[in-house]
Parts: structure tokens; C-alpha cells; sequence
């Protein structure tokens, strides 16, 4: 209406400039120019206004040139039949060109509303493909469609439980009456698709993918243009697709957390079944002897027993402390307390733990001198030397050698755990830090080496293997040195 208005006074002010223009030279122009000159206030009115304005533009027109330039001036009267004629020549002709610029005009306006629809649609199919999650990617649909059509509201609604449920919605939302209307039992009409309807009537369409029905899109009032419509039907498409990618993205997402859970739960129960066997059978063992032959034991023989009670219970309190430190890597709540200090003070309270369990072994520590302080979380790092002491205390031969050696270069210090056993064999040495990974000589390995790789490289540094010239394995650990301690 606006647009109609405003052109009528466009085409109105072209009529009186025409006619001021060339008014002064009626008596030196002739009324086919005349004519001509008018067609521009049509064409103007036309085009800003629509036919509707073109018309009254002519109407005007035909006036202007009745009464100013056909004789008898300043009247009605048109005279002779060649002035009818060229008059009724005149709003023929200029009915007719208001009509073929106002098509053209529209076309113009559609094919360039069409075009704009056409490239925000494409943007939005690109921004529909991303990985979003599926609640975020509904969210994207419903704005995206209220802005891009220039709609009241849209709302998407999916089947659950056999009742269509509104799980994204924006701008107006649908009244409790549109809901039930929406009710697949309701029983009453609801319009389907993109033909043209009023304003604010609602309406839906359907996405679906694949044969598959992905969800319903309820909009109050439909686009008017018919380019509109049918970027309307690729939108539809485009959102049924990403639904469907987001829903099987997250299924595989989902199938692989239960695959990695059911590989966790069994990798679990294998190597706590194969670390618990040995101390519990060595506890009930040597329980069973105190009990059953105390009296008759020598106090050697019972302090060797009650010793063995005692380094297998530790062993067991280390396996319990690593599946609850598991249990928090897992769970996501690891957290560092970092503080300066020596290095010498990690590896000797280490040691301290790991006392009763070394037997006829023998540790050879050797801490360079001058070494710098690191900054690590004590409690964490120590249970990574724990770890890696036990780790040789299992795979040394009886009356073996373990050594400790801390260097440092540069801007870290390194500090190596060796052990004279087989070392690791090639083909494991990629997932050695592998939690409960099957090994090629065909044992397990626990989770003492995937805690320390998670402890070391959650203080930003790193854990890594190396074979020793004399036979066995060697796992080096780098830390960070302290502030101002004066390393590189």
C-alpha cells in the first residue's frame, strides 16, 4: 500500500514537471510529442508505485494533456476527432506500458529477492552441515528460517511418543490452540507445504531424509514471492539432511563411547584380575600357614610370612590407588598443586613405598650434582616414580640391579628408571603406555604406565622408552625446572 501511494505522488509530480517543463512550447511542439514526453511520468510512476500507480499517473497525464496542450487550452473540451484520437491513442498506449514496467519491474524484483533468498539459503545449508550438535543445530533451523523468510514465527516440532512435541522455536510462539491443532489426533485441518496462503496462517513442512520423517516446521504465515517458496522447499531438504547427519553423527558418537566402555570394562576386569590373582593367592597362602602352622614355625620362617603379608598388601593398596587415580583421570577432575622443589626428595619418598617390595634387588640412585629444583605436583609425580619402580621390580631377575638417574640440560630435567629384565618387545613399544593393551609376548599390561604417561604429560612434559645397551628397558621422565633456577 505504501509502495502503490508513494508512486501515484512520484508519477503526479512527474505530470506537473512534464507540463511546466514543456508547457511554455505547446504552441512549437506537436501533440504526438507531447505524448511522448508523458510516457515518462507512466514509466516512473510504474516502477516505484507498480501498475496501480502507473494508472493514475496516466489518468493524470491524460488531463495535463487535454487541458494544457490540446485546444481549446485551460478546458475539457478535446475539439476535433484527431485530438480524440490521439488521446484515446494516449491511455491505451500508456495503460499498456505501465502493465509491461510493472511485470518487468517485478520480475526484476523477484529474480533479485530470489537471488538474495537463494544465497543466504546456501549460506545457511553451509552452516547446517558444520558439526553442530543436534539441540544447536535445531536452534540454527528455526532462527535461520524466521530470518531468511521474513516470517512471524517457526517453530520444529518432532514425533515422540506418538504426540508432535515443539523442541525449537522462534519468534512468535505457537498458542496451546495451534498446538492442538498441530495434534495428529485433533482432526483438524492444518495446511501442508508452500502454496500461497494469508499472512499469519499456519502452516508446516515437512523434513524428511531418506524415506526417514526427521521433524515438522510450523510456520505462521508462508513467503510471498514464489522464489521465496521454493528456497523454502531446498531449506526444508538442506535441514532434513544435517538433522539426519547430526542424529547419526551422535549414534556413532554414542556406539563408540559403549565400544570403548565395554573395551574399558573388559580390559578392567583383565588386568585386575591378573594383578589381584597373584598377591591374593600369595596372602591366603601365607595367612593360612600363620594360622594353620604358627606354632610349629620357626620366628624366621614367621617373620619371612608376615613380611610377604605385608609387601602384598602393599602391592594391592598400589592397584586400588591406581584404579581410583583412573577413576578420577576418567572422570575429569585431575588437578595439579604444583610447588618447587628437589628432585632427590621424589625419588627417595618413592623409594620409601616401594622398600618392602624390592626383596634382593638392588636400587643405584644417581642425582647430578647442582641439579635444579622442578615445579611439578609432588603427590602426583611421586606416584609416577612409584609406578615406574614397581614397574622394574616386576620384570628384574632375582638379585638384579634398578637404577635412578637424574640429569638435566637445557630448560628440563630427565629422570630414567632401568631395570635389567627383557625389556619391551618392538611391536610394543607404540602402545606400551596403552591402557591394559594386549602384548605381543602375550601378557597385559596395567595401568601403571598409562598413569604415569597421564601424570607426566599432564604437566605439559613427557614420558618415552628406551632399551639399555646391557639388556632391559629404560623409561625416562622430563620435568620442568623451577623459575629462576637457572637452567636454559
Amino acid at each position: 500500500m505504501k509502495r502503490r501511494v508513494l508512486g501515484s505522488l512520484v508519477g503526479v509530480a512527474a505530470v506537473a514537471v512534464v507540463t511546466g517543463v514543456i508547457g511554455p512550447f505547446r504552441d512549437h511542439v506537436t501533440v504526438a510529442t507531447v505524448a511522448l514526453v508523458l510516457v515518462v511520468p507512466v514509466v516512473v510512476g510504474a516502477v516505484v508505485g507498480g501498475f496501480a500507480a502507473g494508472a493514475i499517473s496516466v489518468i493524470v497525464g491524460f488531463l495535463a494533456f487535454d487541458i494544457f496542450f490540446v485546444p481549446p487550452y485551460g478546458t475539457l473540451s478535446v475539439g476535433t476527432p484527431e485530438n480524440w484520437t490521439a488521446l484515446v491513442v494516449y491511455v491505451a498506449v500508456m495503460l499498456l506500458v505501465a502493465r509491461v514496467v510493472d511485470a518487468l519491474e517485478r520480475a526484476r524484483i523477484e529474480t533479485s529477492r530470489g537471488q538474495e533468498v537463494l544465497r543466504r539459503v546456501s549460506e545457511v545449508s553451509e552452516l547446517l552441515v558444520g558439526d553442530q550438535p543436534v539441540s544447536s543445530l535445531l536452534t540454527t533451523i528455526v532462527s535461520t528460517a524466521r530470518t531468511v523468510f521474513n516470517v512471524p514465527g517457526v517453530a520444529l516440532l518432532e514425533l515422540e511418543e506418538g504426540r508432535l512435541v515443539v523442541v525449537a522455536s522462534a519468534g512468535e510462539p505457537l498458542s496451546p490452540d495451534e498446538l492442538r491443532q498441530l495434534d495428529p489426533h485433533s482432526g483438524q485441518p492444518v495446511r501442508v507445504g508452500t502454496a500461497p496462503g494469508t499472512v499469519n496462517s499456519l502452516r508446516t513442512v515437512a523434513l524428511s531424509s531418506s524415506g526417514r520423517p526427521m521433524g515438522i516446521l510450523a510456520m505462521r504465515g508462508v513467503p510471498i514471492a514464489d522464489a521465496d517458496r521454493a528456497a523454502l522447499n531446498t531449506f526444508a531438504n538442506d535441514a532434513a539432511l544435517a538433522l539426519e547427519r547430526a542424529e547419526l553423527r551422535e549414534q556413532a558418537l554414542r556406539t563408540q563411547l559403549l565400544e570403548e566402555a565395554e573395551r574399558f570394562r573388559k580390559g578392567l576386569l583383565g588386568a585386575v584380575s591378573h594383578d589381584l590373582r597373584t598377591p591374593l593367592a600369595t596372602l591366603k597362602v601365607a595367612s593360612s600357614t600363620l594360622w594353620q602352622r604358627g606354632e610349629a614355625l620357626s620366628a624366621h620362617d614367621a617373620r619371612e610370612l608376615l613380611q610377604l603379608i605385608e609387601i602384598q598388601a602393599d602391592r594391592l593398596t598400589r592397584l586400588v590407588t591406581n584404579l581410583l587415580d583412573m577413576t578420577r583421570i576418567e572422570a575429569g577432575v585431575l588437578t595439579l598443586h604444583k610447588v618447587a622443589g628437589p628432585v632427590q626428595g621424589l625419588i627417595d619418598e618413592a623409594l620409601v613405598v616401594m622398600s618392602p617390595a624390592l626383596g634382593d634387588l638392588d636400587v643405584v640412585v644417581s642425582v647430578a650434582e647442582t641439579l635444579p629444583p622442578v615445579t611439578v605436583d609432588p603427590t602426583l609425580m611421586t606416584q609416577v616414580f612409584v609406578n615406574l619402580l614397581d614397574n622394574a621390580i616386576r620384570h628384574s631377575p632375582p638379585g638384579g640391579i634398578i637404577r635412578v638417574d637424574a640429569t638435566w640440560s637445557g630448560s628440563e630435567v630427565h629422570v630414567a628408571v632401568s631395570d635389567q629384565g627383557s625389556g619391551v618387545a618392538p611391536a610394543d613399544r607404540e602402545t606400551i603406555f596403552d591402557r591394559f593393551t594386549q602384548l605381543s609376548t602375550g601378557g597385559r599390561a596395567g595401568l601403571g604406565l598409562t598413569i604415569v604417561k597421564t601424570f607426566v604429560e599432564a604437566h605439559g612434559e613427557r614420558v618415552w622408552y628406551e632399551d639399555v645397551a646391557t639388556g632391559g628397558a629404560r623409561f625416562v621422565v622430563s620435568l620442568p625446572l623451577a623459575r629462576n633456577s637457572g637452567g636454559g
